[in-house]
């Protein structure tokens, strides 16, 4: 059966800062609705009425829903009118949210744009995390491990690389350690005691798939012990006894993305800071 064609929908996002927010926003909500292509049009910075302007002219082009995260109240109602004269609905991201908060805080917000991207300290604690974690991808400089916030540990192609940097994106220092067949693990990694390791698992014959086409990729032959499905299910059987004998808490991301990876090892975390202070 020939699936419904996708109908396209252009949307735009418009932000007084780098429009980070509203596209993450945006792409979530709409993933909910099947069928829908959403054409986006990124408007950031937008701090003049001369930008405006020329918004207005782009949404005319398009027309389409403008979703919106805007502080500045002058360039907010000239977009208010922009859009009603085009009758295309104008959604705000944050105003619920701020709303909310400021009525159960008994305050009013700052109505600064960006201020989320504030150079504070958490902005260089992500810094600093992304530095550390490009520095301990795959195994690299182990010898430092006991600096990690979280260390994850599984067989190739387990999604350790991408899952640590959005780890680090959070602010959390993250590094990986391989586990190769024929290899035992560190004594660096073993004797690790500050950070949390997390074992990641995934069902072997997606794995094999995947691996498969990763070789593909590279243009090179896919008929490898590498992908023998026999050889990857005693890999797998391996580390699943390695991290049962260690008591590593274990994640199997088969069928999970690398946002809900990195949000059950956060989860493993925040439970294991909680406690280490109720130890205390």
């Amino acid at each position: 059966m020939t699936p419904a064609p996708r109908k396209t929908i252009p949307i735009h996002l418009v932000s007084d800062s780098t429009g980070d927010t509203v596209h993450a926003v945006a792409r979530a909500c709409l993933v909910q609705f099947e069928g829908i292509e959403p054409e986006f049009h990124t408007w950031s910075l937008v701090r003049s009425q001369t930008h405006l302007q020329k918004l207005i002219a782009g949404i005319t082009a398009r027309p389409g829903p403008v979703l919106f995260t805007m502080v500045d109240d002058r360039l907010l109602i000239a977009l208010q009118e922009g859009c009603r004269a085009l009758q295309v609905p104008l959604i705000p991201i944050l105003d619920p949210v701020i709303g909310a908060l400021g009525s159960y805080l008994g305050m009013t917000s700052g109505h600064q744009p960006g201020k989320q991207h504030v150079l504070d300290s958490d902005y260089f604690r992500r810094i600093d995390a992304m530095t550390y974690t490009q520095n301990h991808d795959d195994g690299q400089a182990n010898w430092n491990l006991e600096e990690a916030d979280v260390v994850l540990v599984g067989v190739s192609r387990t999604s350790k690389s991408p899952t640590c940097m959005y780890l680090a994106n959070r602010g959390v220092k993250a590094a990986n350690v391989p586990l190769v067949p024929g290899i035992p693990p560190s004594d660096t990694l073993l004797k690790a005691t500050k950070p949390l390791i997390v074992g990641l698992v995934k069902d072997p014959n997606r794995l094999v798939q995947i691996r498969r086409n990763r070789l593909r990729q590279l243009d090179q032959d896919e008929e490898t012990s590498y992908t023998d499905i026999e050889k990857v299910r005693s890999e797998m059987t391996q580390a699943r006894r390695l991290f049962e004998e260690r008591g590593w808490p274990t994640i199997d991301v088969t069928r999970r993305s690398i946002e809900e990876t990195a949000a059950a090892v956060l989860n493993l975390l925040a439970e294991r800071r909680v406690g280490g202070k109720e130890a205390e």
